[in-house]
């Protein structure tokens, strides 16, 4: 199976799993299912980080751990847990603080009551998490579907 194949499957592994994830702890912590996490950023895994963490697993497992390709995936995955976890973490407390803004001067002015997404970014432990779920997701997928036979 060529390469392009076995690490974009790897990769839709990984954030089904994530997201998925997401969905039974909102099941479990709320006793209703919420489908909208599917789709939903922020929160416990980081479905970014175990999409990006999924194919550098797959790329290492099958180009071999010490290729360019393999360097180039890992690197990517590395930017992309920072973003997760710094960049859009900062957004999420900026729109927070705009949210809270907005709700003081609404009291005094009328003023749109559309709220900004605070739920953006990832704590370290859930880009951990992410990371985590991302190799275990290639690992299972390699196991039950090895890409050499």
């Amino acid at each position: 199976m060529p390469i392009f194949h076995i690490a974009f499957w790897a990769g839709i592994a990984g954030w089904v799993v994530a997201q998925g994830t997401k969905m039974i702890i909102c099941l479990v912590q709320s006793h209703r299912l919420d489908f909208r996490y599917l789709v939903s950023t922020g929160g416990m895994p980081s479905a970014h980080s175990a999409l990006a963490s999924a194919v550098a697993t797959a790329i290492g497992l099958t180009e071999g751990f010490d290729s360019p390709l393999f360097a180039l995936s890992f690197f990517f995955a590395a930017v992309v847990m920072f973003d997760a976890q710094a960049v859009r973490a900062a957004a999420g407390r900026q729109a927070r603080l705009l949210n809270q803004i907005v709700d003081e001067l609404f009291q005094e002015h009328h003023l749109s009551e559309n709220k900004l997404k605070e739920l953006l970014g990832h704590t370290r432990l859930e880009v951990f998490f992410g990371l985590l779920t991302g190799i275990a997701s290639t690992l299972a997928l390699f196991r039950f579907f090895p890409p050499w036979e």
